[in-house]
């Protein structure tokens, strides 16, 4: 990202460097030494701008007690773009959330997803509401389930929510063998929210297409193999949210299945 904005712009007169989900950035939920180092390095940048690039971090809330938080509150321009304060309002931010991406959602399913993320019937007077981070993963999950469908029903966030608890910590790898794609990603939601590493997880993943997929989608092993190597250099490199990037594996792995298992019907 520095060497990004570092970077001179070419043929116009600023370059425009956009970070999103910075919170996993700003407030790592690890302490390290790469951690540590990473964030001095952003600090200077903040005291020491590029003049010719525009930084722009899109966030969930921070902390205002860190140090970031009042660099940020010192150094740069802190928009506060608000948040739902009750289902209703939580149910329009989804619905319009949606459609930004070229998709309608019931209005069933998308106050349904708001009283998951924990919103109340009406703002509270302490000022908290809902988990909006939580309901834009749920979102992202829901897009990235209903992949080519131009209407979200009830149904398939009820599909997705799955219950409260694990069950079986093999029933993820399970429901990729049967090419169930939304049992595949509710019960990687339920591990991830569980506290299992996604490295251990992507542990998981590689034992099911060393030992499942010979056998169940001998077709699909090579871009299976590719597909985890894959994710393992993204989540070595921090190349993205790891939640998201074993969404994207899970997903890749059922499509492969799914096709093998609908070739078998006739």
């Amino acid at each position: 990202m520095i060497d990004a904005v570092r970077t001179l712009p070419m043929m116009v007169p600023r370059r425009v460097v956009t970070v999103f989900q910075a919170e996993t950035m700003l407030m790592p939920k690890r302490e390290s030494e790469m951690a540590t180092r990473a964030l001095a390095r952003l600090e200077e940048l903040l005291e020491r701008p590029e003049p010719q690039t525009a930084l722009v971090f899109v966030s969930a809330a921070l902390d205002k007690r860190t140090r970031m938080f009042r660099l940020f509150a010192k150094h740069a321009t802190v928009v506060d773009c608000g948040a739902p304060e009750d289902v209703a309002a939580a149910e329009r931010w989804v619905r319009t959330r949606v459609a930004a991406a070229g998709v309608e959602i019931d209005s069933a399913g998308a106050r349904s997803m708001a009283v998951l993320a924990g919103f109340p019937d009406r703002p509270r007077n302490d000022g908290k509401s809902g988990d909006v981070k939580r309901l834009r993963g749920e979102i992202d999950r829901l897009l990235l389930y209903a992949l080519g469908q131009k209407r979200i029903t009830l149904d398939d966030v009820r599909e997705l929510a799955g219950p409260a608890a694990l069950q079986d910590d093999w029933a993820m790898t399970n429901a990729i063998e049967s090419g169930h794609t939304g049992d595949a990603l509710r019960q990687l939601a339920l591990m991830l929210d569980a506290g299992a590493a996604p490295e251990k997880i992507l542990g998981q993943l590689g034992w099911v297409v060393r030992s499942k997929f010979p056998a169940v989608a001998p077709g699909d092993v090579r871009p299976a193999v590719e597909a985890l190597f894959r994710t393992d250099l993204d989540l070595k490199s921090s190349g993205g949210d790891p939640r998201v990037l074993l969404e994207r594996l899970v997903v890749e792995l059922c499509a492969g299945k799914r096709s093998r298992v609908a070739g078998r019907r006739w």
